[in-house]
């Protein structure tokens, strides 16, 4: 029998990167898959994972998703907005478009789908985080690093007596279509590329390497912080 056999999981911005390796990862463990995506043309590389197109950060869609689950075993935030800049180049605009994506969204998920957990006493949620936060200061990730692992450690706390488990993924630099997109959308990409291949870490992370610590969190443990960085932080 796999391990997570007959498992009910949810993951958001699940049709590409990390969301798209862990679906898959999940599935593989014999878990009921639901991917959910703003982009659905990319769901089509989900061969045998049920899919829905649903924007995280709209209240209304993510409640109308939840009433279509009786129950879950886990649910995976992982919509996340990376914003290049330091304070002084962080508009208002750039600081509320990362906070809800990056905040609301796992806001509205869990407030939606925890009350389906509650009654089983035996759930998890996973919340996709940063090292780029309280962990390590990184340069021109202000915003992004705002919205990092707080609300997990809160959660877990809250509902520990419960028996839901919450925990979040911290990693380093992962290469990731996003990442190619964000590094091509700057004005002197191979600049920006060359320096992350040569680092210390000798290569950038893959989003299968993200995944499997996930399938891992399914397991008994909350609170944590799990760290997926190559060495990036030290």
């Amino acid at each position: 029998m796999d391990w997570l056999d007959g498992n009910v999981i949810v993951l958001s911005a699940a049709a590409q990167g990390i969301g798209k390796a862990s679906a898959i990862a999940f599935a593989k463990e014999g878990a009921q898959v639901t991917a959910t995506d703003i982009n659905g043309e990319k769901f089509k590389e989900l061969d045998g994972i049920k899919t829905k197109v649903v924007d995280v950060t709209k209240k209304d869609q993510v409640k109308s998703m939840a009433k279509d689950f009786d129950y879950m075993d886990v649910l995976f935030n992982v919509a996340v907005f990376v914003h290049h800049g330091s304070i002084l180049e962080c508009e208002e605009s750039d600081w509320d478009f990362t906070m809800n994506v990056n905040v609301r969204s796992m806001y509205l998920m869990i407030k939606a789908f925890l009350p389906k957990m509650l009654p089983r006493k035996s759930d998890n949620i996973i919340n996709m985080a940063s090292v780029a936060s309280s962990i390590k200061g990184v340069v021109n990730r202000c915003v992004y690093s705002m919205t990092k692992a707080g609300l997990t450690k809160s959660v877990a706390a809250d509902f520990l007596e419960q028996g839901i488990r919450c925990n979040c993924i911290s990693t380093g630099t992962v290469d990731t279509p996003s990442l190619r997109q964000r590094i091509q959308d700057r004005p002197d990409p191979e600049q920006v590329l060359l320096p992350l291949q040569r680092s210390k870490k000798l290569r950038l992370c893959t989003a299968e390497e993200v995944a499997h610590p996930c399938v891992y969190l399914s397991a008994y443990v909350t609170g944590t912080e799990a760290i997926i960085d190559g060495g990036w932080r030290l």
